[in-house]
């Protein structure tokens, strides 16, 4: 979240470049005789027709849930609408996803461009901000230390940071598993507060007054519709509904791709790093669309520029390759996903669960 069909021949002890690079290939490595394959089967190559429906799709979604709230009026109906554009603001953020890392557009200044569209603009959350953090997580998935995704905030996801932890926090942390997907219906807000810290905290952000002014034009456009349409009572519950769906959809998507799968030891080459550490989720069309492709999570780490519709057919290829050199690759139902999360949260909370 690159251009070229092919992987440029660098020689270097780097991981993974930022998302909108491809990775690198070391001569003789295990990950390039599989790049090599890759290429030859087209796979890298860029869907523009696809991109160009999703993007129309995505746009329409977005204009028809603001158009129906208009049309519903000050009606408790407006929920229904609030859940629509929940499911609209998600598939928005998988776009901004896959134009991070230039699965549609082929240079970075008009990638960067439409992804602050559809961040900063259609979903209310800084795109800079976020591609530095996933550019991190591309580079050490599920690292205790270098992985923001696996931080101990509020989920703790190793045993060792849940150790200590009291009061509110030790409480969560002992209860996390149940509290998993009520505490997800928070995440589309912590989006947008985190976004307006970065830009104001964090020196180094770039582009700073473009990205505040596109969120600055969404979060006035956002709360006018809902008080000039809406009673106070009405826009708090949609408010409340429509980040909820949100977050919980968004979360829904990712979280099954590393949560519960193994913490790498920083020793492993790079395709072992992002294989061993991501979960594939299996399924038909329906979950391609409903996940943006991410359940193609393995395929994704180990080809983050390939454009999503082309994971489907990565999928087979990147299985058999695992089984030929004997890594091991993981992948599993939906519901399982969420079970082996689920199942990994409660077992590091256990700890403070036999401390009382």
């Amino acid at each position: 979240m690159s251009s070229a069909t092919a992987f440029p021949p660098v020689v270097r002890a780097a991981d993974v470049p930022p998302a909108d690079r491809e990775p690198p290939v070391t001569a003789g490595s295990d990950f390039a005789e599989l790049n090599r394959r890759i290429i030859r089967a087209g796979l890298l190559e860029r869907r523009p027709a696809h991109y160009a429906v999703r993007l129309i799709v995505v746009a329409s979604m977005l204009v028809a849930g603001w158009v129906a709230l208009w049309l519903v009026g000050a009606s408790w109906w407006s929920l229904a609408v609030a859940a629509f554009l929940g499911v609209a603001f998600s598939q928005a953020a998988l776009v901004a996803h896959d134009v991070a890392h230039r699965q549609v557009f082929r240079t970075r200044k008009l990638s960067e461009r439409a992804g602050r569209i559809a961040a900063n603009l259609a979903v209310g959350m800084s795109y800079g901000w976020w591609m530095e953090k996933h550019t991190r997580h591309h580079n050490n998935p599920n690292h205790d230390d270098l992985d923001p995704d696996v931080a101990p905030e509020v989920l703790i996801w190793t045993s060792g940071s849940a150790r200590g932890r009291r009061g509110l926090k030790g409480f969560v942390t002992r209860h996390q598993a149940g509290l998993f997907f009520p505490l997800l219906t928070l995440l589309g807000v912590n989006l947008r507060v985190s976004s307006i810290r970065a830009l104001l905290r964090v020196p180094t952000m770039k582009h700073r007054g473009r990205e505040a002014g596109l969120m600055g034009l969404h979060l006035v456009a956002y709360v006018a519709a809902l008080l000039l349409v809406l009673t106070p009572w009405q826009a708090l519950a949609f408010f409340a509904v429509h980040h909820a769906v949100f977050g919980v959809y968004l979360g829904m998507t990712f979280a099954p791709n590393h949560k519960g799968m193994p913490h790498p030891e920083g020793t492993e080459d790079y395709l072992r790093k992002q294989v061993l550490t991501s979960r594939n989720v299996t399924g038909g069309r329906l979950t391609d669309v409903a996940l943006g492709g991410l359940n193609y999570q393995i395929e994704h780490h180990l080809f983050p520029a390939m454009p999503s519709p082309n994971l489907r057919r990565a999928q087979p290829m990147v299985e058999a390759y695992c089984r030929e050199i004997g890594v091991a690759y993981e992948q599993t139902s939906l519901v399982r996903s969420y079970r082996q999360a689920l199942r990994h949260l409660h077992q590091v909370g256990a700890p403070l669960r036999e401390t009382r």
